[in-house]
């Protein structure tokens, strides 16, 4: 299975179930950004985070590979004259050239075939280009995510300057069932372990809960660095 394909089926679990970005992020992300900033949000998914610079009244190009998670991504953008949904890759945007200002990933720059990322960067940017990658990590967990986000980071940047931001998260076992849904690896309900996953699922969630909700500590990470042509 390609990358582009790992989240399909996944994704009305993704739009209901992952976390967002705290405001003051986003305000952060804001002050660093010229004015009337044209962004092209690479791997937007279902649109979590598009719909936050949308907000903000930017004009947005929403760049999503993958057919499930872009039909979310439409429906979750349709109220934004400002956002218009593509179908393209980090790759391979299919933008025009010189047609951006800022480009954002977020949750999503690990995914990417790095070199051939940043080619596309500069091939759709209108001049020195500001690139910035959003993660919502747990910093107290250790796991192949948190080692993939640093060795993308490391590899894609090099001299980035980054912000961290509170991000806690309560989950009620409903929404931790739907949360541990939506990630690449989790099995699909016609897949032999997923009984299996679902009762260590629900045993984290045993273990780690207190009357009846589990924190997650989560940080918002923002990482940004221009790309001079």
């Amino acid at each position: 299975m390609t990358n582009t394909e790992l989240f399909s089926g996944k994704a009305q679990a993704y739009a209901n179930a992952r976390p967002g970005y705290p405001n003051v992020a986003l305000d952060y992300i804001k002050s660093i950004v010229p004015p009337n900033a044209v962004f092209a949000d690479i791997g937007a998914g279902t649109g979590i985070f598009t719909e936050l610079l949308a907000c903000k009244g930017f004009e947005v190009y929403a760049v999503e590979p993958n057919a499930d998670m872009r039909e979310q991504l439409a429906g979750a953008t349709a109220a934004y004259p400002n956002v218009q949904v593509v179908n393209g890759s980090a790759e391979a945007t299919t933008l025009p050239d010189k047609s951006v200002d800022v480009i954002t990933c977020a949750q999503a720059l690990h995914w990417f075939d790095l070199d051939n990322f940043r080619l596309e960067c500069h091939r759709i940017s209108k001049g020195d280009v500001l690139v910035i990658a959003v993660y919502n990590n747990t910093p107290s967990i250790s796991s192949d995510f948190h080692d993939k986000v640093k060795l993308s980071t490391d590899v894609f940047y090099t001299n980035p300057t980054m912000r961290e931001f509170p991000n806690p998260i309560f989950y009620t076992r409903e929404s931790w069932l739907k949360f541990m849904h939506t990630h690449s690896h989790s099995p699909l309900p016609d897949d032999p372990e997923y009984a299996t996953y679902i009762d260590e699922v629900n045993a984290i969630f045993d273990r780690e809960s207190v009357d009846g909700l589990l924190r997650r500590n989560v940080v918002t990470k923002v990482y940004w660095e221009v790309f001079v042509l």
